[in-house]
């Protein structure tokens, strides 16, 4: 009895074994062993090295840390037609068996709702998995050295070059919207540049003026504001209200105030709606369910981790606002459709000049 009675725990951690693959979820065990040893592609629609490439990279080692068997993850960069082309690829060529991810601009929204050519994807059978923000803040700023430090000296001027990524991308569209709005005399758009190399272009005096966000001024550029050397004109806020803690942007316009109609206040709007759904994070739509939601609880826990949100505001210089993956599909669903700042929009973000006021 004695030695029954000593065996008795090593025969339960025998039973126990033989019995757990089959007291453990199939989904669990299934996940696990897939994602080990595998490589997840994250297919970006920009060009390495901008803020948004950033971004993307502050997950990296928390998405490995919570994917089951903590798969190597890499970036793929596919440039072109404002993440166009890259969402293309997730949405009809990718291989949906959870290891290729697209991570897209804001633009690939908003061609999908304004049916630009060319969308060969649909954003309501895509499956989410959330942004690492959903608050944005866009400034127009011109160098120092063209002179033009007043909104009326903007108005003033004549063929100012406005550099940006492709037409679509988010600062192409951010570009001629306040160009627009602000009111500016025969703009010049120059749509040609990597994301990385829109900051030397002003910095040499390609162009004269661009689109930006505050983050990437601070991060990559601090030394433009420490020197001022540049001038900053106006800001649209991501949602309207939320004032950028940084002294210099807090205190200036607001793209709205310079709207002189209600359809142009509701193309700032759908702006604002476009860049809520921040850069999402997408899976192709067979993706099988069960993959989908290890993926989604993966993103999910790594927003809400805290050395996330240290991580983030290290390489981007702002703080994060994430949109889970539940939410960032309630917001595709709810981007406004009024046809008549629909067609007012097309016009703006399209390739022909901007239309008259």
């Amino acid at each position: 009895m004695k030695s029954i009675r000593g065996n008795s725990g090593y025969f339960a951690r025998l039973i126990l074994a033989v019995l757990l693959p089959y007291l453990l979820p199939g989904d669990l065990l299934g996940q696990t062993s897939f994602f080990q040893g595998k490589t997840i592609t994250i297919v970006q629609g920009r060009d390495p090295g901008g803020t948004g490439d950033l971004r993307v990279k502050a997950l990296f080692t928390f998405l490995q840390k919570y994917i089951p068997g903590n798969p190597t993850i890499v970036s793929e960069y596919m440039p072109g037609g404002g993440s166009r082309k890259a969402a293309n690829h997730i949405f009809r060529t990718a291989r949906p068996d959870g290891l290729t991810i697209g991570n897209f601009s804001s633009a690939m929204v908003s061609m999908a709702i304004l049916g630009e050519s060319g969308v060969l994807y649909d954003i309501d059978k895509f499956h989410y998995l959330g942004s690492p923000y959903s608050t944005y803040h866009a400034v127009f700023i011109s160098r120092k050295q063209a002179g033009l430090n007043s909104i009326e000296k903007l108005r003033a001027a004549s063929g100012i070059k406005i550099g940006a990524q492709s037409v679509g991308f988010s600062t192409y569209n951010e570009g001629r919207l306040f160009a627009y709005i602000l009111g500016l005399k025969d703009p010049k758009f120059i749509a040609a540049y990597g994301g990385a190399e829109l900051d030397p272009a002003i910095a040499r005096g390609e162009i004269d003026a661009r689109a930006t966000g505050p983050d990437t001024l601070l991060k990559r550029n601090s030394e433009w504001l420490e020197k001022d050397l540049v001038d900053i004109h106006a800001i649209m806020e991501t949602p309207k209200g939320d004032k950028h803690p940084h002294p210099r942007f807090s205190k200036l316009p607001e793209i709205e105030s310079f709207a002189r109609s209600e359809r142009e206040r509701k193309v700032i709007q759908l702006q604002r709606a476009f860049r809520v759904a921040g850069t999402p994070f997408v899976l192709p739509p067979a993706t099988p369910k069960d993959r989908v939601e290890i993926l989604q609880e993966a993103f999910r826990k790594t927003y809400k981790d805290p050395e996330f949100f240290r991580e983030y505001k290290k390489l981007t210089a702002d703080e994060p606002t994430p949109l889970l993956p539940e939410n960032h599909e309630k917001a595709i669903r709810e981007v406004p459709r009024d046809p008549e700042a629909i067609e007012l929009f097309k016009k703006l973000v399209g390739a022909d000049p901007l239309p008259p006021r």
